[in-house]
């Protein structure tokens, strides 16, 4: 009988601290363990199961336990109260603390278009004005620090040329780090399908010259033959004096007015004074750009100038291009009421 009683107890008393230790488990698990990565968004798309969402969380990095996450959900009755939408995920976040983020609604609730080749100063702009930002010069910073820079597989200095243009959904609470990681993350998305080894550029050497593209043409026809004239002078190893290229690297300063003083100005970005490719891109192109760098039109134009319609008059010598010149750029007439946003792409 008195070893029954010892079993008894001994059986009761493990059991007991079973509980104990599984308590402490969970409330570790809920409460203390924190997802330790930076501010970040969790998207939800429509139709998307718990489970399937559980899984992404976990993968992610963003809870730690799928099965507790579960139940949780389970015991507060949030199974089926996840919204669809883009969630702002604060960094030092715990489960409880995402389960309710997730099902009170998405912290991105701003729909917002980033057209191709505005550079990362416009980019800051357009945010500011469409309130999702609370100031320019916090993003501009973010795109410029190493750090994250490196964290995201960028071969620069800066985030410039990988903020891929696009429409995006964003909140006012988004941080500048949440949105450039979002911009980039879509940037080698699109890109991912690309041959870039056909190309005698490295990747990072495309992005550039894509970005130049972009700058130099509203006209999507027209970027191959642009890419063309660029792959021409770099092979003949001349400048490629481009005026966006001598204007990025003013840009801070730039006033709208390219002056002759700003062509003689020597800086890592001015075309007309260094030989080969600026130091980094000028702008973020889209695909169309990309595209047009590593599959140029081949032709042996060296020159181009505008028709001042978003199009161009390419040229093979010096003195073509001086006499399209003189009509389309010094004739005063041929420079009237014309714009590239006419043009049917």
């Amino acid at each position: 009988m008195k070893k029954i009683k010892k079993i008894f107890i001994y059986t009761t008393a493990l059991a007991s601290l079973s509980i104990i230790f599984y308590g402490l488990f969970v409330y570790h698990q809920l409460q203390v363990w924190k997802y330790q990565g930076p501010d970040t968004t969790f998207e939800v798309s429509s139709g998307e199961s718990f489970a399937r969402i559980n899984y992404r969380l976990k993968k992610e990095g963003l809870i730690s336990n799928s099965t507790l996450f579960y139940r949780l959900a389970k015991i507060k009755d949030m199974v089926t109260r996840i919204r669809v939408g883009e969630h702002a995920i604060p960094s030092q976040s715990n489960m409880i603390n995402i389960i309710t983020l997730l099902t009170a609604g998405p912290g991105s609730d701003i729909s917002i278009t980033i057209p191709e080749g505005k550079n990362l100063y416009e980019i800051a702009d357009i945010l500011f004005e469409n309130n999702i930002i609370e100031e320019t010069s916090n993003f501009i910073s973010v795109a410029k620090n190493k750090d994250l820079i490196d964290s995201l597989g960028i071969p620069a200095e800066t985030a410039e040329g990988y903020l891929y243009p696009d429409t995006y959904r964003f909140g006012k609470n988004a941080s500048s780090q949440t949105i450039i990681r979002k911009m980039v993350k879509n940037f080698f998305k699109k890109v991912k399908k690309l041959n870039f080894k056909k190309s005698y550029l490295n990747p990072h050497e495309v992005i550039t010259l894509a970005s130049i593209v972009e700058k130099e043409t509203g006209a999507k026809f027209e970027r191959p033959l642009i890419a063309g004239v660029f792959h021409n002078r770099l092979k003949k190893k001349m400048r490629l004096q481009s005026d966006p290229t001598t204007i990025y690297g003013i840009f801070e300063n730039f006033d709208g007015n390219l002056r002759k003083k700003d062509l003689l100005q020597k800086t890592p970005y001015n075309t007309y004074k260094i030989n080969g490719l600026p130091k980094g891109p000028i702008s973020n192109p889209g695909l169309a750009s990309i595209k047009a760098v590593l599959s140029p039109k081949a032709h042996p134009f060296l020159y181009f100038v505008s028709q001042n319609d978003g199009t161009h008059v390419f040229t093979k010598s010096y003195k073509e291009h001086l006499a399209a010149v003189r009509k389309w750029q010094l004739n005063r007439t041929n420079r009237k009421g014309k714009s590239w946003r006419d043009l049917k792409k």
